[in-house]
């Protein structure tokens, strides 16, 4: 059954692929998120209650909070060096930048004061909300286009459902091997997926492929590896840690993650062209074979229960809980059994961590690596 499309952004998507033929997943994803008339992110307000979808900082303080002890505990193990740059690339509202730097400024005033804080925006209406959001912190805070633009020095690096949003290709099992997946017309001139003559290199595929069936997905993703790989450089370069928190798998395999995500519903990724959020699962697999090759030292991975209960969740919950009435008790143990909860579609387990850093360290609650 075909959905109807009708966004304005659908109909220029339309006639791009009458113009110039079929276009990539990666093309449509791009266009879909960033088009600079009719992009979801250019036009609409994701974040939060209102918007179509909730992250993790918007469900409680206690997410930001935790992410600041850990941005503490591996400026220590660091050993405590001047002029940190403590950068966050995607930073939605500015709500989990709001709650890091309360805590630092709490537990760790010689943090605090040595370090300046980098938001890499590229949407100039979420840079006013985050100035709002920030506006105690005001004086700290420098908007950067790209993270090239971060002065150089040491880093710590925040990245929470940053690399979602990064295009994908998908590649599709035929009878003549994987080719890669395009969006062309159907015969109602509605958008449909599409074969097409491009392959992957086999070396890229999970080492199981002997017999996937036909019409089998395999994601790869060119451009998240670009900027794992520009990230670990910088650390290389200048030290420092990077914190990488997602929606994926530990491990390489096939299938379809392409989803969208539209009023807190899935939405078909062909529903809604830029009203809908458009986001694929992380390999982390992936971006840890980009930072292993680049030459930093991996901790990982988690889940992101496990990081977050590991870093004193539990406690921090019971200590914030302590005077308050009951309702504000129970919201309070709603929002750490949604984070933090294991289990079919709850996002202590969904989500994963890991953490990046030059020169090598051993970072809590990461398990050393052998």
């Amino acid at each position: 059954m075909s959905t109807s499309n009708t966004t304005p952004l659908a109909e220029k998507i339309k006639n791009l692929i009458r113009t110039n033929g079929p276009i990539t997943v990666t093309d449509y994803f791009a266009l879909c998120l960033a088009d600079p008339e009719y992009g979801y992110y250019r036009t609409r307000e994701p974040f939060g209650r209102h918007g179509d979808f909730i992250t993790a900082p918007e469900i409680s303080q206690l997410f930001g909070e935790m992410v600041g002890i850990f941005m503490v505990h591996a400026w220590q193990q660091h050993g405590t060096p001047e002029n940190v740059r403590l950068v966050e690339i995607g930073p939605g509202r500015g709500t989990m930048m709001a709650d890091m730097l309360r805590v630092i400024k709490r537990i760790s005033p010689a943090l605090f004061e040595r370090m300046t804080v980098h938001l890499v925006e590229t949407s100039e209406r979420l840079r006013g909300v985050q100035r709002v959001t920030l506006e105690a912190y005001s004086t700290m805070i420098n908007w950067h286009d790209s993270f090239e633009d971060v002065p150089e020095g040491f880093c710590l690096i925040a990245a929470n459902e940053l690399f979602d949003a990064i295009p994908i290709r998908q590649f599709i099992k035929t009878p003549t091997g994987f080719r890669e997946r395009l969006i062309g017309l159907d015969i109602n001139d509605e958008l449909a997926f599409a074969a097409g003559v491009a392959t992957v290199d086999p070396v890229l595929l999970p080492s199981h492929t002997g017999a996937v069936p036909d019409g089998t997905i395999f994601e790869v993703a060119p451009a998240r590896q670009a900027v794992m790989q520009t990230l670990c450089e910088r650390l290389g370069q200048h030290g420092g840690t990077a914190l990488i928190i997602d929606y994926g798998h530990m491990v390489t395999g096939f299938g379809d993650t392409l989803q969208a995500v539209m009023n807190h519903e899935f939405d078909p990724p062909f529903a809604h062209p830029g009203e809908a959020d458009l986001t694929s699962h992380v390999d982390f697999e992936d971006l840890a074979k980009v930072a292993l090759a680049s030459g930093v030292h991996l901790n990982g991975g988690l889940r992101q229960g496990e990081f977050l209960y590991g870093l004193g969740l539990a406690e921090r919950a019971t200590a914030l809980a302590r005077d308050k009435d009951p309702p504000e008790q129970r919201l309070i143990g709603a929002a750490v059994d949604r984070l933090a909860g294991e289990g079919a579609g709850k996002m202590g387990e969904l989500f994963k961590v890991i953490a990046v850093s030059s020169p090598a360290l051993k970072l809590m609650p990461f398990r050393p690596v052998d």
